[in-house]
């Protein structure tokens, strides 16, 4: 009899075996939620005090939150192209925002994404909510990597009537897998959970990978009226951002309430980030969002339009509840997927580093010496180079006004240890290091168009 016991608990204690060594080595989900619009600092798990936001806080909560994290670009389709590209997003063939319009391309066909990155590893494909990375067939999402697609292609749309209305005529612009579609009064934020929701269901079975590209806090600030009512109380503009942050934070509570429902949440990983800094358009009534005590908003590259808040967790692979201080950057994500999913990386150039051992270990040092912004196309594009705290800007602006820039601060050099405020021009002072940041800018910007010019 004894022995018949200990056979059947050798055999139970080899199953549990078997199924640990399964679980660890199965390929996770991926889940990439990119807000559009968000500032530096609005999180309530990065100090911010007014605003509500349990459902992603939840995530720092359970992962790796970062506190020097810098979008690829300050601006919404260059941040996009670099963050699916691995790449600087000239590099890309996407140094500015693209077209919203129906016909006229964007990234070049020839660029290589996580999609299809993860879709050759067998990974089902899906792209939820903004594209803004071109609208012809070859440019959107199904011919970048996407199995599945539902949203708009253009920069912004109306969340209740689909409309794009930046600038006439208006058009509507909605759609699932390349075929347009109408849902005239659906609340796109609610529609939004429904799509990410199903495609969770529909491929709970394989490892699934999915950009969730939310249209929030993207202007036209619309959060839901139990949001509004909530923020009544703080003055405009930011009681109308407020609420559309907390209203997608209730969004992602949905999704990953789902997670939960369909037990995919422990082998599930999430990367949780904006895409560049705050609005100070008209169109969000000249404000709202915040980057704390730094200077800039979207579409500058001081620090308020580049440094992002992010979050990444996966249970029981990455450690929970830490802070990383490291600089790393939105184009890391493509290589650090490959390394958490077990995928070769393509041969081709890639700018973004793996950051995979920062995040398992505090102690790592960033993977990158020197990065590089490049703004616009024109004769005189706004330009980062960074090297250690040295930050030198040529060509800056100012989006959110906290100081004048004068015709000699064509050259801005700063150093972020000595004031991560950006608020003196030190190009004076440090004429050397103008001198060597000025050299490595002039070599990111002859490699940049090497490249260009080799994959013509």
């Amino acid at each position: 009899m004894k022995s018949i016991l200990y056979s059947l608990l050798a055999i139970l204690l080899s199953l549990a075996s078997f199924q640990t060594v399964h679980a660890a080595s199965k390929q996770p989900n991926v889940i990439i939620i990119y807000t559009d619009d968000q500032g530096t600092v609005d999180l309530s798990c990065y100090g911010t005090s007014d605003i509500h936001t349990p459902h992603i806080d939840s995530l720092a909560e359970r992962g790796v939150r970062f506190r020097q994290m810098y979008s690829p670009s300050a601006i919404c389709s260059a941040s996009r192209a670099g963050l699916l590209t691995g790449r600087f997003p000239a590099r890309a063939g996407v140094p500015g925002n693209v077209s919203s319009e129906e016909g006229v391309p964007g990234m070049p066909t020839e660029e290589v994404t996580i999609a299809e990155l993860m879709k050759g590893a067998g990974y089902k494909t899906g792209h939820i909510g903004k594209w803004h990375l071109g609208y012809t067939p070859e440019t959107m999402p199904n011919a970048q990597g996407f199995d599945y697609s539902w949203g708009h292609m253009g920069g912004c749309i109306d969340n209740y009537s689909h409309f794009f209305y930046w600038k006439g005529p208006n058009r509507h612009d909605l759609w699932r897998n390349g075929e347009h579609i109408h849902e005239d009064g659906f609340f796109f934020q609610d529609s939004m959970a429904r799509e990410i929701n199903g495609f969770i269901t529909r491929n709970r079975d394989k490892p699934f990978f999915v950009y969730w590209a939310l249209n929030s806090p993207h202007y036209p600030l619309q959060g839901t009226a139990k949001w509004r009512d909530y923020y009544k109380d703080l003055p405009s503009p930011r009681s109308k951002y407020n609420a559309f942050v907390s209203t997608l934070d209730e969004k992602i509570g949905e999704m990953l309430t789902h997670l939960d429902q369909t037990g995919l949440t422990d082998n599930t990983l999430i990367i949780f980030q904006s895409d560049h800094g705050h609005s100070t358009e008209e169109r969000t009534f000249f404000g709202g969002g915040s980057a704390g005590i730094y200077r800039g908003a979207k579409g500058c590259l001081f620090e308020g339009g580049i440094r992002v808040p992010s979050i990444i967790t996966l249970p029981g692979v990455i450690p929970e509840n830490q802070v990383r201080d490291q600089m790393v950057t939105g184009v890391d994500w493509f290589p650090t997927l490959a390394g958490f999913c077990g995928i070769e990386l393509p041969r081709h150039h890639i700018d973004g580093k793996s950051i995979k051992d920062v995040i398992l270990d505090n102690s790592a040092n960033s993977p990158h010496e020197t990065f590089y912004w490049h703004l616009g196309s024109g004769k005189n594009p706004e330009w980062v180079v960074r090297e250690g705290d040295w930050k030198l800007l040529g060509n800056p602006e100012d989006r959110s006004d906290k100081a004048p820039l004068g015709k000699d601060d064509a050259l801005f050099l700063v150093n972020l240890r000595m004031d991560p405020t950006e608020m003196s021009n030190l190009a004076t002072q440090y004429p050397e290091v103008v001198k060597r940041l000025s050299g490595l800018q002039n070599d990111f910007s002859m490699s940049i168009q090497e490249t260009l010019t080799s994959e013509q």
